[in-house]
């Protein structure tokens, strides 16, 4: 009986050494599939970075090109109207006639008024409204002369532009207290 303990117990034994060296074999295999997919991850990972620093840089470059086109729209709508300007200046001297100076500054004003509206920019007209601090800018308070323009605006000291809806300057006004 011994003799056949001993044997099965070699036998046991012998079973553990097999699962111990097939469980390490598993390991091994375990380790280097899941350093395969670490390295994987990795390289993902990388070109995802890479990816996406490339559109963020791509995309400030068409941002900025794009600010560099419309800069550019402005300015060629300008250079028409800066040339009567030139023309004018350069004919004050001739004119004998101050009606016709007055009209040629008129039509220039209303040239640069109309360029700039087909831009998107307008002029906020606020008079006699009521005062909104989020949208003027108020200077100082003087006394109604009615009580009906209490916290209306009675003066405009600076006009206020919006660019296509958004104000991109407020307008200064003087407010009845």
């Amino acid at each position: 009986m011994a003799k056949e303990e001993k044997a099965t117990q070699e036998e046991v034994q012998k079973e553990e050494t097999k699962k111990e060296e097939g469980t390490s074999k598993e390991t091994e295999k375990d380790d280097i599939s899941i350093e395969e997919k670490l390295q994987a991850s990795e390289d993902k990972f990388l070109r995802i970075f890479s990816e996406y620093e490339n559109f963020r840089k791509r995309t400030q470059k068409e941002k900025a090109d794009l600010i560099k086109g419309a800069t550019a729209d402005v300015y060629k709508v300008l250079l028409p109207i800066l040339d009567d300007l030139d023309r004018a200046k350069d004919n004050i001297d001739k004119a004998e006639d101050v009606a016709s100076l007055k009209e040629g500054l008129d039509l220039i004003f209303e040239k640069l008024s109309k360029s700039l509206k087909s831009n998107g920019l307008e002029q906020m007209n606020v008079k006699e409204q009521d005062f909104n601090a989020d949208e003027h800018e108020a200077i100082t308070n003087i006394p109604a002369p009615s009580e009906e323009l209490k916290g209306k605006v009675l003066d405009v000291v600076e006009k206020g532009y919006t660019l296509n809806g958004k104000i991109i300057r407020f307008p200064k006004v003087v407010v009845g207290a």
